[in-house]
């Protein structure tokens, strides 16, 4: 889901201002990376607490069949995946849904630094979701 309440946005705003520096500074045309590791480097600087690609199991009838890697966890709460593709699609929605779920997490944040304007999405899981 993509409509937000206004709790889940007050959350993640301070997120989107980091994304907007981090790409007013380097600029748009990177690989994801660098957009990442910046982005840390900024939620640091701003005394967000982050966690950088932490590892979560994939199960299937309770055997582990994989592995999720996000780019961040930030406030222990929001998965933030960044990204460099033309626009953000229903493909990379339902993904953030799916690690929703795995994470156990009602806030996703998909950041776009593609083009010279930040292009980001939020997504919610609503509890009847999961």
């Amino acid at each position: 889901m993509t409509d937000l309440n206004t709790d889940h946005q007050e959350l993640t705003r301070p997120i989107i201002g980091c994304a907007m520096t981090v790409l007013n500074t380097l600029g748009h045309g990177f690989h994801e990376k660098p957009y990442e590791n910046a982005l840390c480097v900024e939620l640091e600087a701003q005394g967000i607490p982050f966690r950088q690609q932490p590892r979560y199991p994939i199960r299937y009838r309770s055997i582990q069949v994989g592995e999720y890697v996000p780019d961040l966890i930030v406030m222990e709460q929001i998965v933030v995946d960044t990204k460099t593709i033309e626009s953000i699609s229903d493909m990379e929605i339902g993904r953030m849904l799916n690690y929703l779920r795995i994470i156990g997490s009602e806030v996703g944040l998909l950041l776009n630094f593609k083009r010279p304007r930040l292009e980001w999405r939020h997504i919610w899981l609503r509890p009847h979701q999961r």
